[in-house]
């Protein structure tokens, strides 16, 4: 076999890296970067393939993306379908993957070593999952089965992962922007794909589906076109021998990279084009987007950098401080996007008030007056100075990422035309200060060159079109002569006629200058923060980075006064209040956003947290702003109505998120003694008045206890002295802690069986969602919390492979513990068309097959599942932001137990098989008589129930009849509707007997028709996917045939909550957190001296 060639060994890298770098290329010309890391506890590779959803055939859309699902599905080497699956979940693993119009990229990542246990080693060296993770991997790529038995199945998780983005605005608007481009250009494709588009109009024009799909990956896939990253403990040399093993069977086909030439998504007859279009959130936005050049090969200079610097700027003489003062517009943003080689857009988007909606023409001149502004003097280099240096400060102390995230991201950075030496700082880091690059880019923004879209749900009013693929309605037109005239004269102002408010912005004063990382060794890192103050007043707690090195870090604070979300009216005057001290902060605080650091502010059950956290250089001075503008917030009638306003469509637009991001409220807020929904905030909101605010929030201030964290490259002294100015700037009184509220929970009582139904607000939505919740117990048995921890590790892969992969519920599944303030339990949510009740069953179902799975598990297996929960419970924080993040997480529970993760391991590792059988017939079985229970059903309007009305047997029978008419008309047969309806004399349409409905079906074609058997069998296999669609249109719920799927063993009635006051008044609560050891244990010693 020919030798690896070494491409490049020597990268450019941050400052702290410590890891070491190859780039190969395999003789079968596949390029990979070889990554060694010593100290990590995860493995990963990924692998991206020049190839995507442009590459579809125009008539079959969708095809990439169908590929990428099925070549999960099985390999020669490796034939059971979820055996890749199995074996990452087995070492603490998981995968995805994800198309785009240009890529597909596949990743996982795995344990790094098969065991924390130090004896657990080969020749010196931990044994490692990675190799055979790769082995599985690489087999995607040189012979995947495409296996007949799973071919509907995942063409079905294709149309559900559709179906789930149906009612998304992202998805909705980013489709329109494409079915209304150049149908010439790839861009104008439907990208996701459905059942339609991927087997129904296949199948009518004779098309062999699977061989398609095997065709495809056979023309498209090939070794020269594919990009790897593998993420390993192992040293190179051996990572090395790895990929050149393994992967060598990956065939070179010495395809030319995909490229579009000559032709562009919009072209002058798509251009001076404005849409719009209504979405189904409360959203107004504009976007004005230009055909731009491709700046791929630009990588060290970058000119779209410098334009949407200063176009998307939020400071003073920004076009949005100007918009904002008009009260036009919330927000700004600008940047360019490239949408495949050759070809890109310069977006600029601008999130509208309501009097902006009215004035959207004057807000376009205005960005036409600011792009004039740009273009009347040369490039400015201490502009790009600016940028470019901080891009070069951001790479010289980037931190690591979660493994995924980088193999992932690196693959895709390889196929950019990059100095295979810069593939780590590609174009993260800008190098050249290139004027004429500036000026060319800015030709493109021309009063000739763009198009216009304008999302609203009440403006027009006279949208006349629907889109093709998700049914958004729109309205198409040129712009008016007018309207173009008023932009030409705008981008043709000078300093003398230009809107006197624009100007650039003036220099930075928050890039920081000491970037001095004060580093002492430790022989261990601290697992906790140090308490410096503990007293009536303050708690304030501090820890030195002593891990990560850079000069960065992070400030939590938490004022804490029970009246922030004492009623659902304190809790929306507090949300408002945050929402104005942002708004005043708005152009102030951008040039800290720029320069590397933030803050947030919100309202929250405990009281109000301020966050801040980037470079520690200048951290105080924001910190000392924040403080200052929330004691002196003036509240100023004209924004507040603007703020709230946008407040009330942010609650308006909650019911129309998808259901499974909203079925998680209910079940906290039915777990919790007190606590609120959307619904009572939404009716708090329209009486509230500037006054209101404004007499309101002082008294969130006036008297609280501070809750303080400091973590990072920040000295004991500087958090005295910021702890000191909180108080000093807010000068609070103490709030006495018998007034701190307490968290609890509800408890339900052994035996119970609860169910909460809600109908979903949106009604164009048709998708149920299930939440089923069962209670374990308190949070502080830490014995119990290993066995659900380890639950939720054993039933993860088993519950994705049964009720989404195999019976095929819906694409979104999840299964494992969940956690409340103070109690624990185990959850599964499905989202699906299918109807709660029987989601419900198949829930119990999964349980009682679990049941038997784990009798029957070997020991082998169920010692393979606590190594790999271990493992992950022991996974090490990636960067100072995420063990900050922990800490905080810790300190708000009031368990402040900081070595939970420890804890766990040490109750995990004496667990046996006997202890789960024992904790899961107790506590999981859907037959144990002392489970407790709660399940939340999500209900679409458009569910068949809902849909049938008062439509009768009879009718629901001759509407099915007369459809499947017309279908067997469409597929060449003459249907005689007579023999078709004495056919169906004896089926229970109403009752979804889908089996004798297609038996009914068969015996009209076979017998009455006499056709031949084949034929009848590609009609039929047609119209039972029909089926799918009408009988739910009907009324009709589908009996599932249940031959193949588990049993659903027999229940205790359930009992359904009508009146959520009474049901928790019935219900005992919790004891309140309490620290795992004395606060005293965890003081600074010094500190006290």
């Amino acid at each position: 076999m020919a030798p690896l060639e070494r491409v490049a060994e020597r990268l450019e890298k941050p400052a702290l890296d410590d890891r070491s770098y190859r780039v190969v290329r395999l003789p079968n010309k596949l390029e990979a970067l070889l990554v060694h890391d010593p100290d990590t506890d995860k493995a990963s590779a990924s692998v991206n393939v020049n190839v995507g959803s442009f590459s579809d055939a125009d008539d079959m859309p969708g095809m990439a993306h169908a590929v990428e699902h099925l070549l999960f599905m099985g390999t020669e080497k490796y034939p059971v379908e979820n055996d890749y699956n199995q074996y990452l979940s087995a070492n603490s693993g998981y995968s995805n993957a994800y198309t785009s119009s240009t890529e597909t990229n596949y990743f996982f990542e795995v344990a790094a070593s098969a065991s924390q246990d130090p004896d657990a080693t080969t020749n010196g060296h931990v044994k490692s999952p990675l190799h055979g993770a790769l082995d599985r991997f690489a087999q995607f790529f040189i012979a995947p089965l495409f296996l007949s038995s799973t071919l509907d199945r995942e063409l079905k998780a294709v149309d559900s992962e559709n179906k789930k983005n149906l009612q998304s605005d992202t998805w909705r608007l980013s489709q329109l922007k494409k079915s209304l481009s150049n149908p010439k250009h790839p861009y104008h494709h439907f990208s996701t794909g459905n059942l339609q588009t991927l087997k129904d109009e296949p199948l009518k024009r004779g098309v062999k589906i699977r061989e398609e799909f095997i065709q495809f990956h056979r023309e498209q896939y090939s070794a020269n076109r594919m990009k790897l990253v593998v993420l390993g403990r192992e040293n190179l040399d051996e990572l090395e021998a790895w990929v050149g093993d393994l992967f060598a069977g990956v065939v070179n086909k010495d395809l030319p990279p995909n490229r579009w030439e000559g032709v562009q998504p919009y072209e002058k007859e798509e251009l001076l084009t404005q849409v719009f279009a209504k979405p189904v959130m409360d959203t107004r936005l504009l976007d004005i987007y230009f055909p731009y050049q491709d700046e791929e090969e630009m990588y060290e200079t970058q000119p779209s950098r410098y334009l949407s610097h200063l176009i998307g700027h939020e400071g003073p003489g920004s076009i949005l401080s100007y918009i904002k003062a008009k009260g036009w517009a919330n927000g700004l943003s600008a940047g360019a996007a490239p949408i495949c080689r050759g070809s890109a857009f310069f977006t600029i988007s601008v999130k509208l008030t309501e009097d902006g909606l009215k004035q959207y023409d004057e807000v376009v001149k205005a960005v036409f007056q600011y792009i004039s502004l740009i273009k009347e003097s040369a490039p400015q280099q201490w502009i790009f100075d600016e940028v470019k240096g901080m891009t070069e400060v951001d790479f010289k102390f980037r931190q690591k990422t979660p493994a995924t995230s980088f193999t992932s991201r690196l693959s895709s950075v390889m196929q950019k035309p990059l100095p295979r030496d810069r593939l780590l700082s590609g174009t993260s880091v800008i190098r050249k200060f290139d004027s004429q690059g500036i000026s060319q880019a800015l030709s493109y923004l021309r009063p000739d060159n763009y198009r216009l879209t304008l999302v609203s749900q009440t403006y027009p009013g006279d949208w006349n079109q629907k889109e093709r693929w998700y049914g958004t309605e729109y309205r198409a037109e040129t712009i008016p002569s007018d309207f173009q005239a008023g932009v030409h004269e705008a981008a043709q102002t000078t300093s003398e006629n230009r809107i006197q408010a624009l100007h650039l912005p003036h220099k930075n004063e928050f890039i920081p200058n000491n970037l001095v990382v004060d580093k002492k060794e430790v022989s261990q890192p601290a697992k906790a923060p140090r308490l410096l103050r503990n007293d009536e007043f303050v708690r304030t707690w501090w820890k030195k980075d002593d891990r990560f090195w850079v000069p960065k870090g992070n400030v939590y604070v938490t004022l804490r006064n029970p009246l922030a979300k004492a009623t659902p009216q304190t809790s929306v005057m507090s949300n408002l209040y945050c929402e104005l001290v942002k708004d005043a902060l708005e152009e102030y605080a951008y040039d800290a956003e720029i320069a590397g650091l933030e803050y947030s502010l919100s309202s929250y059950a405990m009281g109000l947290d301020i966050d801040v956290g980037g470079y520690n250089d200048k951290m105080a001075v924001l910190l000392e702003k924040v403080l200052v503008s929330m004691r002196d917030l003036e509240v100023k009638p004209d924004r507040f109505k603007i703020v709230k306003e946008r407040v009330l469509r942010g609650l308006r637009n909650w019911d129309f998120q998808q259901p499974y991001r909203q079925v998680g409220d209910f079940t906290r807020w039915l777990g919790s003694e007190k606590g609120w929904i959307n619904e009572q905030y939404l009716a708090e909101v329209t009486p509230l008045t500037a006054e209101d605010i404004k007499f309101f929030y002082p008294q969130l201030l006036r008297q609280v206890h501070i809750e303080f964290l400091a973590h990072g490259n920040i000295q004991k002294e500087d958090v005295r002295r910021m702890t000191d100015l909180v108080e000093s700037t807010l000068k609070p009184r103490m709030l006495p802690k018998s007034q701190w509220q307490i968290r609890r929970n509800l408890l339900l009582p052994p035996g119970s069986d609860f169910t909460y139904r809600r109908t979903l607000g949106d009604p164009a939505n048709v998708n149920q969602c299930i939440e089923y919740y069962l209670y374990v117990g308190s949070l502080a048995d830490y014995p119990l919390r290993a066995k659900l921890l380890l639950l939720g590790q054993m039933t993860e892969e088993i519950g994705f492979d049964q009720l989404r992969t195999k019976e095929q519920l819906g694409y979104i599944v999840f299964t494992g513990a969940k956690f409340a303030a103070t109690i624990m339990g185990y959850r599964v949510i499905i989202q699906s068309e299918r109807p709660a009740e029987y989601l419900e069953e198949r829930v119990n179902a999964f349980l009682a097959l679990f049941a038997s799975k784990l009798e029957s598990m070997g020991q082998d297996d169920f010692e393979s599942h606590k190594k790999s929960l271990i493992n992950k419970r022991l996974e090490k924080v990636k960067n100072l932001d995420q063990e900050s993040e922990r800490f905080w997480g810790h300190i708000s529970s009031e368990y402040f137990s900081f070595v939970q993760n420890e804890i766990d391991v040490e109750n995990l590792k004496p667990l046996g098989k006997q202890d789960m059988i024992d904790f899961f017939d107790h506590y999981i079985h859907p037959t144990s008589p002392s489970r407790a229970k709660l399940s939340i059903h999500m209900v679409a309007q458009s569910s068949p129930k809902a849909v049938a009305g008062n439509m009768s047997a009879e009718e629901q029978k001759e509407m099915l009849v007369g459809m499947l008419s017309k279908h067997l008309t469409s597929a060449g047969v003459d249907a005689d509707g007579e023999k078709l309806t004495k056919r169906f004399d004896a089926v229970d349409v109403a009752g979804g007997d889908q089996k004798a409905i297609i038996g009914a079906v068969s015996s009209y074609l076979e017998e009455d028709a006499q056709l031949p058997q084949e034929y009848v069998k590609a009609v039929v296999e047609q119209g039972q996917q029909l089926l799918g669609t009408v009988l739910p249109s009907l009324g009709i719920e589908i009996k599932v045939e249940e031959a193949d799927l588990p049993p659903a063993p027999k229940v205790k009635e359930t009992t359904f909550i009508k009146d959520v006051f009474d049901y928790k008044s019935r219900l005992a609560v919790s004891e309140g957190p309490r620290p795992v050891c004395g606060l005293h244990e965890l003081e600074d010693l010094e500190a006290k001296l």
